[in-house]
């Protein structure tokens, strides 16, 4: 096997700001696998939250080459669990090589990704689309740029409610509020007394990650459902939810790619926790290896490739919210 990595600054259409920082370019690493004739690709963005970047994700690859391009016929699952131990520290890099090599392994095998592993698509969620902070005026611009069923809209400022206000009378889409941990307790359960009535479905993540009191005050008291994001990263972190949050939002670069996502699923399921998955601004690529997910899934966001200026591959396609994929096997994608 072979190991390709190729590093891309994504360029975006518009400023996309949230609580705590704004970006115009998004650094992110696509690996290829290559065996047989068939290649395998995964990607992972940077993100200063979580201390990443792609130099680094790239050397930790490099390191281990040898032990990656040594591997034969191991499932996903047996492949991840080798290659742990070497990338327990560098999550982002696990998970680009993880999309790989599911993708891979599909496509050996003659299947999309999905028919591996059993899902039907029949019911399949519509994504929603981001609106990130800007002035009110640019966020209805942005709304109107491209009509969507569901918008998930960026907060974490003192105005919050009176933007909310101001997009709720330019459409009639369902709306999610992302406050990415910028809200007190107070203002969550307050806050989510306006939103409700404003056609909000649910909030996500409204307080710093580590606030386990906070968040069980206003698991109790909230009117809407409250999805962890920062609250939940790993494979531990999914227990840790229950009974704090209604539901979790699995992103593949935080837990190491689909192999322990797929895991955190089922566990959050049998919790009884709605189940999401998140992106991370990432191409296509990534993408669409959300997209085979789909079917266990409540709710998704998967619009990072809706919001670059230019992408970097073709795959899964996204028409009104609704997913469409490929006609190629594994995640179906193929780069530029």
């Amino acid at each position: 096997m072979e190991l390709i990595l190729r590093e891309y600054n994504l360029k975006l259409k518009h400023t996309f700001t949230i609580s705590r920082e704004s970006i115009d370019f998004q650094p992110s690493l696509i690996v290829e696998l290559k065996s047989g004739g068939f290649s395998g690709f995964g990607e992972a963005t940077s993100n200063p939250y979580y201390k990443t970047t792609v130099p680094v994700m790239m050397q930790d690859l490099e390191k281990i080459r040898s032990v990656i391009e040594a591997a034969t016929n191991e499932t996903p699952g047996e492949f991840w669990e080798k290659i742990h131990p070497y990338l327990k520290d560098d999550m982002f890099a696990l998970c680009a090589l993880d999309m790989a090599y599911n993708d891979l392994y599909a496509r050996k095998k003659g299947k999309k990704l999905y028919e591996l592993w059993n899902y039907t698509i029949h019911k399949n969620p519509l994504t929603d689309y981001t609106i990130g902070i800007a002035s009110i005026e640019k966020m209805v611009a942005k709304m109107k740029e491209l009509p969507w069923p569901i918008y998930k809209i960026k907060l974490g400022t003192k105005e919050d409610i009176a933007i909310v206000t101001e997009l709720r009378k330019h459409t009639d889409a369902i709306f999610r509020i992302d406050a990415n941990c910028g809200w007190s307790v107070e203002e969550t359960i307050n806050n989510a007394v306006e939103l409700k009535k404003l056609g909000v479905e649910f909030l996500e993540q409204p307080m710093k990650a580590d606030n386990w009191e906070g968040h069980k005050e206003v698991f109790k008291h909230s009117v809407l459902p409250i999805i962890a994001d920062e609250s939940c990263i790993i494979e531990e972190d999914v227990s840790k939810c229950h009974n704090h949050f209604h539901g979790v939002n699995v992103k593949l670069v935080k837990c190491g790619g689909l192999t322990p996502g797929r895991r955190m699923i089922q566990e959050a399921k049998k919790l009884g926790l709605k189940t999401m998955v998140g992106c991370m601004t990432e191409s296509t690529v990534g993408i669409s290896a959300i997209a085979h997910l789909l079917p266990q899934l409540d709710y998704v966001d998967m619009d990072g490739a809706l919001l670059l200026a230019e992408d970097i591959a073709t795959g899964v396609t996204i028409d009104f919210g609704k997913i469409n994929y490929s006609d190629l096997n594994g995640t179906g994608v193929t780069l530029m």
